[in-house]
């Protein structure tokens, strides 16, 4: 495994993303499979699963269905969740630039809030299509880049260590121009539309930005990169707080809305 893709394993593996998806964001993965049209007897790739939410929603439906991911403690903590709901499915380490499946070998390829963060952009699009099967459907929920998330990324980037070379922003693949640019003539039909998730779980501005700093990956690495900087680190926890406290939609807590670019479309036959 090359060093771009160790640290990646790395940096998700930091802090306690299983916990933060489950507590946040889990039910986006049913709003994939619904929207994707996942039922009983499809065969179903879930691509940079994570801890499972898409994965598990789609075993629930009756499909048969592959969970990968490029970070196995992210893999292990969804076959556990999985085992406590009775839900069957294949957990595999992978990574989605050069995925271990055959050409069509899927009927629906997903991933929610997963593919996006797969460094390079063109190569992770390409073996999607590739493990689609010809007519099949592809699915995507990614945050956008004038979301929440998107915006939380850009505040964070000033802090941040270079990127390595070639590789590209995440919250891209929330822009449907950006997207349809990737994926180019070999898919049809497609269906974009941006939705909200609203975010109800921190009391204040600095309860998110420090339950980010504890369990998202992302957020971890930026701080441990300027950890023995006192001054960027308190300039970076006031930009986040700052960053909550714009979005607030100013209720008896905090509530701030998330902003994800939901896609859909169909593999040329």
């Amino acid at each position: 495994m090359g060093d771009i893709k160790t640290k990646h394993r790395k940096m998700w593996a930091l802090g306690d993303y299983p916990a933060l998806a489950g507590e946040i964001i889990w039910d986006l993965g049913g709003v994939l499979t619904q929207e994707a049209g996942v039922g009983s007897g499809d065969r179903v790739l879930d691509i940079a699963a994570g801890s499972g939410n898409a994965a598990i929603a789609a075993a629930q439906t009756g499909a048969t269905v592959v969970a990968s991911d490029l970070t196995p403690e992210l893999l292990e903590a969804g076959r556990k969740q999985a085992a406590r709901q009775g839900i069957t499915l294949e957990w595999q380490e992978a990574d989605a630039e050069a995925l271990p499946f055959k050409d069509a070998e899927f009927d629906a390829v997903i991933s929610c809030v997963g593919i996006m963060f797969a460094p390079q952009h063109q190569a992770a699009a390409d073996e999607m299509i590739r493990v689609c099967r010809p007519g099949g459907t592809i699915g995507l929920l990614n945050w956008t880049p004038e979301g929440f998330i998107g915006q939380m990324f850009a505040t964070m980037k000033p802090y941040a260590p270079p990127p390595p070379p070639g590789a590209q922003p995440p919250p891209l693949w929330g822009d449907p121009d950006y997207v349809r640019t990737l994926l180019g003539d070999r898919v049809t039909d497609l269906k974009a539309h941006r939705q909200k998730i609203r975010i109800t779980g921190f009391e204040t501005p600095e309860a998110f930005r420090d339950y980010f700093k504890a369990r998202y990956g992302p957020t971890i690495a930026v701080y441990n990169h300027i950890a023995d900087d006192p001054e960027k680190t308190a300039a970076l926890d006031e930009a986040l707080t700052d960053l909550a406290r714009r979005h607030d939609q100013k209720t008896s807590t905090l509530t701030v809305d998330w902003e994800y670019l939901l896609l859909i479309v169909r593999k040329n036959p």
